[in-house]
């Protein structure tokens, strides 16, 4: 059975109930446990898990779509599905059978977690014993699995390696065993529940750990070493493309109904709307296609086992960012196009201008990815991951 245009429409079918619960979603800051129920159900948190575990092993381009379908609805519960499948992804790094063990077979993986390594992990005999707090982690409330990158010690010093920097290790650890923090009271993806968790003196099975600097377990395309960090970039961007259709979308519905508190007539009949309107369409449209041919340009690489990937993953990473901050503009163009209107919660447009700037903020947009494509197009080597 062919699933890779299964998922988008699994994804699509999920869109009104995504738009039901929006207003749960915003004010119980999580995402309620019967539309995680569906998005499990329909394979959005697996899309990354590898086939051999009884995931989905998607092809990023099927997972940027689905993602971007999900973000027109809600913003939110797309950064709850991409911090969903980046856990699944890193399972690549455990031992198949014991990756079955804790997942089960068909799997149940829902998992949360973080690359930041904000625990520490100190080796006693078959593992380690864990303690730490970690940050923005989107869809705690709905985990079943947590992601817990931390330092490895030596007594109460981090370990280092050969080239002196900390060693890290990320330990896999049942939600059951965390301690939820009610932290994440912000303007916007309020839904996404990115909390923080504490895990106090908890024993991980050193097979349940692993490592990044290590090799994966599974061979397949997806799971070679440079194309995490480029996998990264590309769904949050498609998060912001989601968003910003999401928001011209809804600037459309408002131009056909309303006027403004200055003019009775529709907004869809004044010049400076239709023009804002197809700017905004031109903004994320061409900023879509950047990014989507880039992506098919280093896929077909990696696929072809091109040995030469610094410019596909330079030339991927700028459109993401680019499209990232692209949708910044053309939500902020709608926003302001429809004026007063846009401001009340009767419309999804005032979400997706809260939830955009939020977005903005995560490193994936940050003007680094910037520089360090400039670094490459000029022979140079960029020293930040994922290069």
């Amino acid at each position: 059975m062919n699933m890779v245009p299964d998922i988008v429409t699994a994804a699509r079918r999920l869109v009104p109930q995504i738009v039901a619960t929006r207003e749960d979603a915003e004010r119980l800051r999580l995402v309620p446990q019967g539309l995680s129920d569906a998005l499990a159900g329909a394979g959005l948190y697996q899309m990354f898990l590898p086939r051999s575990l009884g995931g989905l092993e998607l092809p990023p381009m099927t997972v940027f779509e689905a993602v971007e379908t999900i973000s027109a609805a809600d913003g939110s519960v797309r950064w709850c599905v991409i911090n969903g499948n980046f856990p699944a992804y890193f399972s690549a790094w455990l031992a198949p059978d014991v990756a079955r063990d804790m997942f089960g077979t068909p799997p149940t993986l829902r998992a949360a977690g973080s690359l930041r390594p904000q625990g520490r992990a100190w080796p006693v005999g078959g593992g380690y014993r864990v303690t730490g707090q970690w940050n923005f982690v989107s869809g705690l409330h709905n985990a079943t699995w947590l992601y817990c990158t931390s330092l490895v010690m030596d007594g109460d010093a981090p370990r280092l390696s050969r080239e002196g920097t900390p060693v890290t290790r990320a330990m896999w650890i049942p939600a059951a065993a965390a301690t939820i923090l009610d932290t994440w009271s912000v303007m916007g993806m309020r839904g996404s529940g990115s909390h923080d968790f504490v895990i106090n003196d908890v024993f991980v099975p050193a097979s349940n750990t692993g490592s990044l600097a290590e090799s994966p377990m599974q061979t397949g395309t997806l799971y070679r070493h440079r194309a995490l960090f480029t996998l990264v970039l590309s769904l949050f961007s498609a998060n912001a493309l989601g968003i910003a259709r999401g928001a011209i979308d809804s600037l459309m519905e408002i131009a056909t109904q309303r006027g403004t508190t200055r003019s009775p007539l529709l907004l869809k009949d004044r010049p400076d709307v239709q023009l804002s309107l197809g700017q905004a369409e031109a903004i994320t449209r061409a900023a879509r296609s950047f990014v989507t041919d880039s992506m098919a340009r280093f896929w077909k690489a990696l696929c072809d086992d091109d040995t030469d990937l610094d410019n596909h993953i330079a030339r991927t990473r700028l459109s993401c960012v680019h499209a990232i901050h692209e949708s910044l503009r053309a939500v902020d163009l709608a926003f302001h196009t429809a004026g007063t209107n846009a401001i009340y919660t009767a419309n999804p447009l005032e979400r997706h201008f809260r939830d955009i700037h939020v977005a903005v903020q995560h490193n994936a947009a940050f003007k680094v990815h910037y520089e360090s494509a400039g670094k490459v197009f000029l022979g140079l080597r960029p020293t930040e991951p994922g290069w």
